[in-house]
């Protein structure tokens, strides 16, 4: 997924010839191709992450501690939203 920013024939081959299909929207095409919709969700999954501390600025060297908080934090947010839905 990509957006118009990287719309050229050098990355579109790049990416065909280590067998990657290609969803980068044109550019010159008009907008509202949907292109957007999924880059969104992980856009909100990053941010909704940044709200912990320890996520936002990294401090932890070892990547398995660092990777044990995300994994806390995505549980969190997942319990939030459940919460909010049953309660």
């Amino acid at each position: 997924m990509g957006d118009r920013g990287y719309d050229d024939g050098k990355r579109r081959m790049t990416l065909s010839g280590r067998g990657i299909g290609t969803a980068i929207a044109r550019r010159g095409d008009p907008h509202g191709s949907g292109f957007g919709v999924l880059r969104y969700v992980v856009e909100q999954a990053i941010a909704l992450l940044h709200q912990f501390r320890r996520l936002r600025t990294r401090f932890d060297k070892r990547a398995d501690i660092h990777q044990t908080f995300v994994t806390i934090g995505c549980a969190m947010i997942c319990w939030r939203r459940l919460h909010r839905l049953t309660g």
